[in-house]
């Protein structure tokens, strides 16, 4: 019986034998801007839903951006992995920032609650099916839009790209 492994490797650059998530995850936002890559996510989410319309982007940026998601994934997950409990907090002067995105205040204290809620509701598979089927439908003209609920991963995917931006800021003070 052959065992199923999910491939850690990153696309985007050589980490070495030990894999770190805030490794992966420094290296797409080295490729990747926050804003833009949100952005591209909610233009892609658009087009997949819309009937009869496909995305104006070059297909290779689509897929370079969707190899490049699929490895943040990873990284997201390698954190949740980790053994030791990592809490990432910081004491707010205002009690609660103006600029929070998606985050609540509990995850903005805590983004690492992000992760661990996305992958208790998602797999790595389910996260990559849904990026693949907004890629595909995202990308050409159909009469019907995507069959499962393509709302909910997108919520999480947002959230994760937040989270980890300011994991990877805190980390940086």
């Amino acid at each position: 019986m052959k065992k199923n492994r999910t491939a850690f490797r990153s696309r985007l650059g050589a980490v070495g034998k030990k894999h770190s998530g805030l490794k992966l995850m420094e290296t797409f936002f080295q490729l990747n801007d926050l804003a833009a890559s949100k952005e591209k996510l909610n233009s892609i989410m658009n087009y997949a839903v819309k009937k009869n319309t496909w995305i104006k982007e070059d297909p290779s940026v689509i897929f370079l951006f969707r190899e490049s998601m699929q490895s943040f994934v990873r990284a997201g997950y390698l954190i949740t992995l980790t053994k030791k409990k990592r809490r990432v907090n910081i004491q707010l002067e205002n009690g609660f920032p103006l600029l929070l995105g998606l985050l609540s205040e509990k995850e903005y204290h805590n983004p690492l609650l992000v992760f661990k809620k996305a992958f208790q509701e998602y797999s790595i598979e389910e996260f990559d099916y849904f990026m693949s089927g907004m890629i595909y439908f995202s990308l050409g003209a159909y009469d019907h839009v995507p069959e499962r609920n393509m709302v909910s991963p997108y919520i999480h995917l947002t959230k994760m790209l937040d989270a980890a931006h300011l994991i990877l800021e805190r980390r940086g003070k």
